[in-house]
């Protein structure tokens, strides 16, 4: 099964951080990430762009609107995602508690519905 872990971290926990202790989590991503690959479970990931690059559509009664930024006030942003293919909520668990960022914010973990014929 597919899961999706969703990183979200407060992105004033980077402004304070010495930039080679930011560099060094970079690093711990890297090696993550290959670690993923060489366990035979990454399908996709990605960071996401700053959250001032965001842009929220809604439909309300047939009408679009946008506004800039995210959906919600938060603390925590996304920061980006991992889908990973793995046969068991608890292993998905596990992948989500060794990401750096799980330190600092939080891993939501979700499984990606499959939908019929697909």
């Amino acid at each position: 099964m597919d899961y999706v872990l969703l990183i979200a971290v407060d992105p004033s926990v980077y402004a304070v951080l010495p930039p080679e202790q930011a560099q060094g989590i970079y690093a711990e991503y890297d090696a993550y990430t290959a670690e993923l690959r060489a366990r035979g479970v990454y399908v996709d990931g990605n960071p996401l762009q700053s959250v001032d690059t965001a842009t929220t559509v809604q439909v309300r009664d047939g009408v679009r609107s946008t506004t800039d930024g995210p959906y919600a006030e938060a603390k925590e942003v996304l920061l980006g995602y991992y889908v990973i293919r793995v046969d068991s909520l608890d292993e998905a668990l596990e992948w989500a508690a060794k990401i750096p960022d799980a330190r600092y914010g939080s891993i939501e973990v979700r499984p990606v519905m499959e939908l019929p014929g697909s």
